[in-house]
Parts: structure tokens; sequence; C-alpha cells
């Protein structure tokens, strides 16, 4: 799969830019291109009344269990929080997305790992759509915030947060337009060329007996669907 990336920092008196572009693919990137859709997708053009949340903290009204996970797998709503545990699965939406901004507020326990799947099929496995990597100190060396792909990896080996601690991942997705921001900082802008994955569900993944996902949000904000 080929696909180009951004990456933006923030430095001392100004912006600037810095192209990070994988040499098997740079024959296919178009930095112009992505430069101007980028500048219409931020955090700031998403009012905080355009949200939709998708966990009422009771229940897990609006998920399923997807069948392909192992029986022996948790979801569970504690003091308001949605845990997962156990043995590998997922936890999927009933409702599909094509374009959007899929926002997580949670936390991962020391030494485990889950994954903010989006455009996923019904009953999703591992690798079943894209995934926004949740990661901050599992033997995996793919930590939150990178997009994580059959093919192709573009990745972040050092998390932006701590474990057991709780952070903001945020997902925008329009057309093959990928960027991924921790904490409201953006760190991965990828364009698919291939564009497989076009529609589909929101997943949370629990990972294997020694993770523990906690989740204290999941917000969607709908964009307009490609022409």
């Amino acid at each position: 799969m080929v696909f180009r990336m951004i990456r933006r920092s923030l430095i001392a008196g100004g912006m600037a830019c810095l192209l990070l572009v994988s040499p098997a693919s740079a024959q296919d990137v178009k930095p112009e291109a992505a430069a101007a859709s980028s500048a219409t997708l931020t955090l700031e053009a998403v009012p905080e009344t355009e949200w939709v949340s998708l966990f009422n903290g009771k229940d897990m009204t609006g998920w399923k269990i997807s069948k392909k996970s192992d029986p022996a797998m948790k979801w569970e709503v504690k003091d308001g929080l949605l845990v997962g545990s156990g043995k590998a699965g997922m936890l999927y939406s009933e409702k599909s997305f094509e374009n959007f901004h899929f926002k997580v507020e949670a936390k991962i326990n020391d030494k485990g790992n889950s994954g903010q799947y989006f455009r996923c099929s019904e009953n999703p496995g591992f690798l079943d759509g894209y995934e926004a990597q949740i990661n901050a100190t599992h033997r995996d060396p793919i930590k939150t915030g990178s997009l994580y792909k059959f093919d192709k990896t573009y990745i972040l080996n050092n998390a932006p947060h701590k474990p057991d601690e709780f952070f903001t991942q945020e997902v925008i997705a329009n057309g093959n337009h990928i960027q991924i921001f921790v904490n409201g900082k953006k760190v991965t802008d990828i364009v698919d060329e291939k564009g497989q994955f076009k529609k589909g569900h929101f997943a949370i993944q629990q990972h294997d007996p020694g993770s523990i996902i906690t989740i204290r949000k999941i917000e969607v904000k709908e964009l307009p669907a490609s022409k």
C-alpha cells in the first residue's frame, strides 16, 4: 500500500513544515495537494456543539462485540468508564461512517496495547480497516498516534503520553486523507493512494490478557460524504 505522510510541529516564533516521505513511494507524493487538503482539516474547525457522543457512560448501547473475538474477552462499564480486558477481540459500533472526526479519551495500562479502529467491516478482526495505535509501553515498538497498516506502517517509537494516563486521540478521515492528533498535536498525516477502506464501523481493540483499555469518551463529528 502506498502512502504519503506529512508531520507538522510547532517551533518557537512560528510554524515550520517538515515533509516526511517513504523512499519507496516518493514518486507518488504530491506535496501541494496534501498541503491544500490538510489546511481545511483542523481541530479548530470543529465546534464543540457539533460533537455526537457514542458512549453514554452507563452501558454499551450502540456497540457490539465482534463474533471474531475470543470468548474470554471482557467489556464492561464501571464508574462511567468503558473498560476492556481479557483475551483478544473487538468492540465495534453499530453504525458505520464514511468521512469523520473521531475522538476518544482513553488510557492504557503499563505494558498494555489497544487500537482505535475506523472504517472496519461488521464483526471486525485484527487489521480490519485502519487502526490508530494505542500503546504507551507495550513491547510492540509502534506507539500511540501511529497508523497501523498491513504493508507499511508509519510509526511513532515514543508514546506521547504515559501509561495509566488519560489522553485524547483524534482521527480525521476525509476520503483517503487521514490525520491523527494526540492531545491536540498532529502526529500523523497520510494520504492512502489506494484508498482501500472508504466507509465502515468504528472499533476498539482488546489486544491481549495483559492489556486493560479504559475509555472515558467516544465522540464523532461527521464530515460531508466524498464525491
